[in-house]
C-alpha cells in the first residue's frame, strides 16, 4: 500500500478567473521607465546639470534640481518615458560615465 494520490483526488472549486493581462515585449517596453541617476565624487554640479540639459531637453532650472536631488539623496529619477526614450537619455549621461540605471 502506497501514499494516496492527493493529486488525482483535487477537484477544482469553480471556473478558473479570468485574467486580461497582455504581457508581450511591446506592452513592457511601453510601461512606464526611469533613468535613475545616481551622485559620485567625481563629476562637477555644472558637469551634471550641463549633461542633464543636454540628454532630456530640460530647462536650467530643472536640471539644477534634480542635479542637487542626486547630490543630497543620492540618487534621483532624472527621466521617465518609454524604453526607448529612456536608453538614448541614459546614453547622453554616461557620455562622461555618469552612472545611471534604467527601471521599469
Amino acid at each position: 500500500m502506497g501514499q494516496p494520490n492527493l493529486l488525482a483526488e483535487t477537484k477544482p472549486v469553480g471556473p478558473a478567473p479570468e485574467v486580461d493581462v497582455e504581457d508581450t515585449e511591446e506592452t513592457r517596453l511601453d510601461a512606464p521607465w526611469r533613468v535613475i541617476l545616481y551622485n559620485d565624487d567625481i563629476h562637477t554640479f555644472d558637469e551634471v546639470i550641463f549633461q542633464l540639459m543636454k540628454a532630456t531637453g530640460c530647462s536650467l532650472p530643472e536640471a539644477e534640481a534634480l542635479t542637487w536631488k542626486v547630490h543630497t539623496e543620492g540618487k534621483a529619477a532624472v527621466y521617465e518615458g518609454l524604453f526607448e526614450e529612456c536608453f538614448r537619455v541614459q546614453g547622453v549621461l554616461r557620455e562622461i560615465q555618469l552612472i545611471t540605471e534604467i527601471q521599469g
